[in-house]
């Protein structure tokens, strides 16, 4: 015998199928509230750091607009003075609202010895110094990406030369193809690259194919922050994104790039002795008391704009001379480098004596006092002091992150 047929009400049949989805729909909403709520936090996080940094632009500017000589800001290790400075109060402050909010997140994708890596004992040592020295995280760094302001594209162009380049061929493409795909992987598990098209991210080379491995990734190249010794403004360098990166190395150097070769042909056999030129020191001389004992230091440029020998010239006291075409020097946007060093364009290198001839002696010994005076900028300390080469690299990072603002993708 069949079993009776059991007829429901409609009434009674909405209720049964109301209660087998209402489960799945509270689930659902559950999961869509936290999403929203992840989504909306992240928003949240990143319009106060937006809120944050808009006040601190407008503190910078009340502060620019004290033209003392002297910072009018307290500070128990070093207050900014004299004409070294474009203006020692904006400085001050904008130095002092650094160390309170500036955060950096250093992406964790990618593997030594390429990535998170950089040498530490070469021409190229100012790249590995600060690789490493974020990597320790002891100076504003964040562990929380929705913190950061800027995010760290942690890849060493050194490196990517050492390993990649094929010198037989002449072939980069393995160097483009590695930093194509770095960025894939991070715009693809975060959302921070996305948002900003790359323009709160950066990245360091001290090596002269900095420029050119940023080339690759176009969002690189043209929006992100590119802290570059290479500051060449013909080959694309941006001052008001990009950050010139000082080269440091205290080893003596070769003979190489075409103003190099100018200046020696120039005046390596005219045996002047107010302007002594060497492709080779002689026996006996020692390359740091010479430069000690001149009053002016010849900066040539070499293959590219950078030279190391500007910031020798600075530990030895010298008033150094930039000897380059379209080079921007380090912390231009703080520092007054005509109050402290003679820059001489390439045409003029036949003139050289008498242009540092025509600088009177009560001008010279200023222009020494200040490169006294600017030496703590330039100092690499082992464990990194406020207001020394470390920082200041920061500071110029800091300034470029200033300049934009992020608007989340979500909102737009």
């Amino acid at each position: 015998m069949a079993p009776p047929l059991i007829l429901l009400s409609s009434w009674k049949l909405k209720l049964i199928i109301l209660s087998l989805i209402c489960p799945f729909r509270m689930q659902l909403l559950r999961n869509t509230r936290f999403n929203l709520s992840k989504i909306v936090k992240k928003n949240s996080k990143l319009e106060r750091n937006e809120a944050n940094l808009a006040r601190v632009r407008s503190s910078i500017k009340q502060a620019a607009l004290v033209r003392n000589l002297t910072s009018t800001h307290q500070d128990p290790d070093y207050v900014p003075h004299g004409p070294i400075y474009r203006n020692a109060n904006a400085f001050h402050r904008s130095y002092l609202e650094m160390e309170k909010v500036f955060k950096i997140y250093v992406y964790k994708e990618g593997e030594p010895p390429i990535f998170h890596n950089g040498p530490c004992r070469s021409i190229y040592s100012s790249e590995g110094r600060f690789i490493h020295e974020l990597e320790k995280g002891n100076f504003y760094t964040t562990e929380d990406p929705d913190e950061a302001l800027v995010y760290f594209l942690p890849f060493s162009v050194v490196m990517l030369v050492q390993y990649l380049y094929e010198p037989e061929t002449s072939n980069t493409d393995a160097i483009g193809r590695t930093v194509v795909d770095y960025i894939d992987v991070i715009s693809g598990k975060y959302p921070y690259w996305n948002r900003s098209l790359g323009a709160d991210h950066f990245m360091l080379s001290c090596h002269d194919w900095g420029p050119r491995t940023s080339s690759y990734v176009p969002h690189l190249f043209h929006k992100s922050i590119r802290v570059l010794c290479n500051a060449n403004t013909s080959e694309g360098f941006n001052p008001s994104k990009d950050a010139s990166f000082p080269e440091i190395n205290l080893l003596t150097g070769r003979l190489h790039g075409y103003i190099r070769y100018l200046l020696l042909n120039e005046w390596k056999d005219k045996r002047d002795p107010d302007v002594q030129v060497f492709d080779q020191l002689p026996k006996g001389v020692s390359y740091m008391s010479k430069l000690k004992n001149s009053r002016f230091c010849l900066c040539p440029s070499g293959y590219e704009v950078a030279s190391p020998r500007i910031v020798e010239a600075i530990y030895a006291e010298c008033v150094p001379v930039l000897i380059s075409d379209n080079y921007v020097p380090p912390f231009s946007d703080v520092l007054n480098w005509k109050s402290f060093s003679i820059q001489i364009a390439v045409k003029d290198i036949p003139n050289i004596k008498k242009i540092l001839m025509g600088v009177s002696q009560r001008q010279y010994l200023r222009m020494q006092r200040r490169v006294k005076q600017v030496q703590r900028h330039f100092v690499v300390n082992a464990t990194p002091k406020r207001y020394d080469v470390f920082h200041m690299i920061n500071h110029s990072i800091w300034l470029r992150r200033l300049n934009i603002h992020v608007r989340d993708f979500h909102q737009s």
